[in-house]
């Protein structure tokens, strides 16, 4: 096992923050997994897949674990369905293109979700109407104390809005290494419903759309309001969007009657994150290094040599002056290692 010490992050997280291991290890087996996790040498362990859901703000004192586990694989299928099983470590973007070359559909509307599978479970991914939720069968998890492999079905997963099991009362207690989707050969039910999907089709002038045109229309979307991180460090939507009742919307609504909303059910709300911050006049402004994207309010990025701090502290302003001007708290999506 190749330990090494002193390894900078910058390369394994998406924002880019350039933060030290004291150690590191690449893992690639199951074996492997479970012998880092018995190593009494290192009793403070940390876990990275793709760094695509973290703000680091801190040196990592521990042994820094990447999990990259690789594989792709149909474990059953029948007529309509297949279910697909994928290693922690496969790109999660990768994995979409991989199934809709098969010709299998339930994924095209999560297209260039950053980060790795492993890591989609815990914050139930989701994009233009889907969620992972819908198609999940079920993952393998290894529990951290003793090394055992447990499996979790949907239920199990406790999933909510960008929510899980493991970010509560399974937090750090397991590491996933698999994941298994139900995906469609054919009849494929189509999600379509969000404005900006049926208006990226319209203007391609296509009137009965496949998977793949779903997918390039959100590819589409995703690249015209969101910057890639290979080219300026970001993590995708820094917040979640605030979820109010009827009653709360009903009051929202008489004092900002032009703001944007979605109904969740007859008795809940969704309110744009984007657009509270956007009215707070933050879309494009910048403190230092650390800033808000021009296109995308949601986004939080990092221009070169921002530090965590540095964007964790412009993302408290930011709450700050949403509660301020709206008296509606957004909580972060992204995961503040501290």
């Amino acid at each position: 096992m190749n330990i090494q010490e002193n390894i900078s992050l910058k390369s394994y997280n998406t924002f880019g923050i350039d933060v030290k291991a004291k150690f590191f290890v690449e893992i690639t087996g199951l074996v492997q997994l479970q012998k880092a996790l018995e190593l009494k040498a290192y009793p403070k362990k940390f876990i990275i897949s793709g760094g695509s859901n973290m703000l680091l703000t801190n040196d990592i004192d521990a042994l820094v674990m990447h999990i990259n586990l690789k594989g792709i694989t149909v474990v059953e299928e029948d007529e309509k369905t297949v279910e697909v099983k994928a290693m922690a470590g496969e790109n999660w973007h990768k994995l979409v293109m991989w199934s809709l070359n098969q010709g299998y559909g339930g994924l095209e509307n999560l297209s260039l979700i950053p980060g790795n599978v492993g890591t989609a479970p815990i914050q139930n991914i989701g994009a233009y109407g889907v969620e992972l939720k819908d198609v999940f069968v079920s993952c393998a998890a290894m529990n951290v104390e003793t090394g055992e492999l447990v499996g979790f079905d949907n239920k199990a997963c406790e999933f909510g809005y960008r929510n899980s099991i493991f970010k509560n009362k399974a937090k750090e207690k397991y590491i996933i290494t698999s994941v298994v989707l139900k995906l469609t050969k054919k009849d494929h039910v189509l999600h379509t419903g969000y404005g900006s999907i049926e208006n990226e089709l319209k203007d391609r002038g296509i009137v009965h759309p496949t998977i793949k045109d779903i997918s390039d229309a959100v590819i589409a979307i995703r690249k015209s309001k969101l910057p890639d991180p290979k080219e300026i460090g970001n993590s995708g939507s820094f917040f979640k969007n605030p979820i109010i009742s009827k009653k709360a919307f009903d009051k929202f609504s008489k004092s900002h009657p032009d703001a944007p909303f979605y109904e969740v059910d007859k008795n809940q709300y969704k309110i744009p994150a984007g657009w509270l911050i956007e009215q707070c006049g933050f879309k494009g402004k910048r403190v230092g290094d650390a800033g808000v994207h021009e296109k995308q309010a949601l986004v939080l990025v990092n221009y070169g040599n921002a530090t965590g701090k540095e964007i964790l502290n412009l993302s408290k302003k930011i709450q700050e002056e949403v509660k301020k001007n709206f008296k509606l708290k957004i909580q972060p999506e992204v995961n503040i290692i501290k």
